[in-house]
């Protein structure tokens, strides 16, 4: 089976499974045998066997947005199920992305039967340094995996956000400095 069919079965987005692949850490055996094809070696019936224990974090962050925080609970609940691995535990809060004041996300990353740190977009983990936080979790033997992969933009796009993000948040408020950011970045031609 090709690598993208093998990450659509798992519930996981085809470049998540690329970069995997890349950083030698996808959770089957794998094989380029062409220029853009990769082979996976896999049981059909086998569930990945370095995913372990599964923790599922969602995050909002207004309380306005609960039902968010429940549709996000049930996605990711919803996946586990699918892939069959098992779930020790499960973290949904209201609060602010900007900041480390989340007491169940920093419950979550300390917890050492968790071994993979589920969330469906990067931004609910964090809106900056997310990287640090996988770096972090990968020294220790596990991993983030991100459901919903559809930051492919450039790194330097990326990154842009980022600091614009972080200016918007001293100048007007947190609340409001992810969609200032997003409005400068479209008036410059990359929204």
């Amino acid at each position: 089976m090709n690598l993208t069919e093998w990450a659509k079965a798992q519930g996981v987005h085809p470049q998540t499974a690329y970069r995997w692949f890349r950083e030698g850490t996808l959770p089957v055996p794998a094989q380029r045998v062409g220029p853009r094809t990769i082979l996976v070696n896999i049981d059909a019936n086998a569930a990945p066997e370095a995913v372990g224990g599964l923790g599922l974090y969602a995050r909002v962050s207004s309380h306005d947005q609960r039902d968010d925080l429940e549709r996000q609970v049930a996605r990711l609940s919803a996946w586990a199920a699918r892939i069959g691995s098992k779930v020790v535990r499960v973290e949904a809060e209201i609060a602010s992305g900007m900041n480390g004041a989340r007491s169940k996300a920093k419950s979550l990353l300390a917890d050492p039967a968790v071994t993979t740190v589920v969330v469906e977009h990067k931004d609910r983990l964090g809106r900056m340094n997310v990287e640090l936080v996988e770096a972090a979790l990968s020294a220790s033997g596990r991993r983030l995996l991100v459901l919903d992969d559809g930051e492919a933009e450039d790194d330097l796009v990326r990154d842009m956000a980022e600091v614009l993000t972080s200016f918007c948040a001293r100048l007007y408020g947190r609340r409001s400095a992810k969609m200032r950011a997003r409005k400068a970045l479209e008036a410059a031609g990359h929204g």
